[in-house]
């Protein structure tokens, strides 16, 4: 009987399961979109029912597809969105509120009320992060302040806070009936409230917040057994063995594992990461210290993050809000009718401006236009801001490191995107490289489950499954890169202070 390793990939936009096989290659994969709730401008919300819903049919899809059953799967890996915050009613599992997504904007107010005293880097030495919408512990606060009822449940010990794999871990394993209240490292280590040198969550912050710590889940390694799915599941007894967040699984699976080693993840947001090894690095270029993995008892491994809020988001954007293309791939054949971008430029500041600016009083600005400019040019100009915004985050983390990198590992749906990938190796001056296996953040997760129960001994034993697909030269001229790059410069200060106090 053949052995196989399950993932569960908990995205923004769908969740999916996927089988993989001991040399990385995938068998099989089950996947559901949710859906995008938008209750008013800024807000962004998930229906955490629907999600774990779709997390049981998409594990069913896969095993049928591989003709396979819960005997061959010797773990289960979660990855997940890292930021986006549910909280629920331990007794009866039911929700409080809708998950708050990580896009979301609505807690600019909790945000500017923690920022008075010591402002946004005011927790940065602690926890690595600067206070922002972006993270989980502000959109605790907003559901403790705004649900009725919800503050007094919460003192009352009722309610449990997770991001969503630690919402997925417990409905796996049982829910009310006995599920593990877990995260790993890498997901607490976004909320705002973990203590990057000893992993444990922080008193005092927890205090500032008003949070009660009986809310929060045990913080554990990124592999080793959580425990074991319910016997209601057709993974029933099979342990659940792995968490990374997103983008840190992405990294594990481009077995990124050493200092100095990067790759860049092209989803719903962009997210480069740095492996800083055991070495926590302070960003003075607008990165974020965050942790990168810790399998078992083994040292923890960090890393700096670039993070983008929005780039294949803006493709989507341009398929459901101006309808210009039905399908997102279809942005590639539009942009090849133009020959450049017409002088348009795109700043997707739709969530505000992520790293290297963080800058949540930004808005979306499409600049440059005259009457010549056409759709052609606009997808175009959408592609190539997902390039730019990437630019600027590697200028940040080679001025943080202090050693430029010399290619880029690329992986997600957009390195699919053959125009994108070689703008991107010219505007970087970098080759770009993409493996054959380009679902590695499902990949990775596998991974931690894998090492976790023996399914794979050593990180050497992961690297020789690393193959490169493609890679893509620059072949721009420095004068035109530096033209497009002074350009793109300019657009984004036409993004800036555009949000007032009455800005709706």
């Amino acid at each position: 009987m053949t052995d196989y390793i399950l993932a569960i990939d908990q995205g923004t936009t769908s969740t999916r399961a996927i089988v993989f096989d001991h040399s990385g290659s995938i068998v099989s994969t089950g996947q559901l979109e949710h859906e995008q709730i938008f209750p008013k401008a800024g807000w962004v919300e998930h229906n955490p029912k629907e999600i774990w819903d779709n997390t049981r049919e998409v594990i069913g899809q896969a095993l049928s597809k591989a003709n396979i059953t819960r005997h061959n799967i010797k773990a289960v890996g979660i990855t997940n969105q890292r930021e986006t915050a549910v909280v629920w009613d331990k007794n009866t599992g039911e929700p409080v509120y809708n998950a708050i997504v990580w896009q979301d904007t609505r807690t600019q107010e909790i945000v500017d009320r923690f920022a008075a005293d010591g402002g946004v880097d005011r927790f940065k030495d602690t926890v690595g992060l600067p206070l922002s919408t972006y993270f989980a512990g502000t959109k605790i606060v907003w559901i403790l302040e705004n649900v009725e009822g919800a503050r007094e449940r919460a003192e009352a010990g009722d309610l449990l806070f997770g991001t969503t794999d630690s919402w997925v871990t417990w409905n796996l394993t049982g829910g009310v009936d006995g599920g593990v209240h877990i995260t790993d490292v890498t997901n607490a280590s976004r909320t705002l409230f973990l203590n990057l040198e000893t992993l444990e969550w922080d008193d005092d912050i927890l205090a500032v917040f008003n949070v009660p710590k009986s809310m929060l889940p045990e913080v554990k390694s990124s592999s080793e057994t959580y425990g074991l799915v319910h016997d209601s599941s057709l993974l029933r007894e099979v342990p659940v063995a792995g968490i990374l967040g997103d983008q840190q699984a992405a990294t594990f699976g481009q077995a990124a594992f050493d200092k100095g080693e990067a790759k860049n993840t092209y989803g719903t947001g962009n997210f480069l990461i740095f492996n800083t090894g055991t070495d926590i690095v302070k960003s003075e270029n607008g990165l974020l210290t965050t942790i990168g993995y810790k399998l078992g008892d083994g040292e923890t491994h960090y890393a700096l993050e670039g993070s983008i809020a929005v780039t294949g988001s803006l493709i989507q954007w341009l398929r459901d809000n101006l309808g210009i293309i039905s399908s997102a791939p279809e942005v590639e054949a539009l942009a090849d009718t133009v020959d450049d971008n017409g002088g348009a430029y795109f700043v997707p500041a739709f969530s505000g401006l992520f790293a290297p600016h963080w800058r949540s009083d930004a808005r979306g600005a499409l600049v440059g236009l005259t009457r010549y400019v056409n759709k052609g040019h606009i997808a175009r100009a959408a592609i190539e801001a997902i390039a730019f915004q990437t630019r600027e985050v590697l200028d940040a983390v080679n001025a943080d490191s202090g050693v430029p990198l010399t290619e880029l590992k690329v992986d997600g749906g957009a390195s699919a995107n053959d125009r994108l990938m070689q703008f991107q190796a010219d505007i970087l001056d970098v080759p770009v490289v993409r493996p054959v296996v380009a679902e590695t953040t499902a990949l990775g997760a596998a991974y931690a489950a894998g090492l976790a129960v023996g399914f794979w001994s050593t990180l050497d034993e992961l690297r020789s499954n690393w193959q490169e697909d493609k890679r893509w030269t620059p072949s721009m001229d420095d004068a035109e890169r530096e033209r497009l790059l002074r350009n793109w410069k300019k657009a984004v200060t036409k993004t800036l202070d555009w949000v007032d106090e009455d800005t709706q």
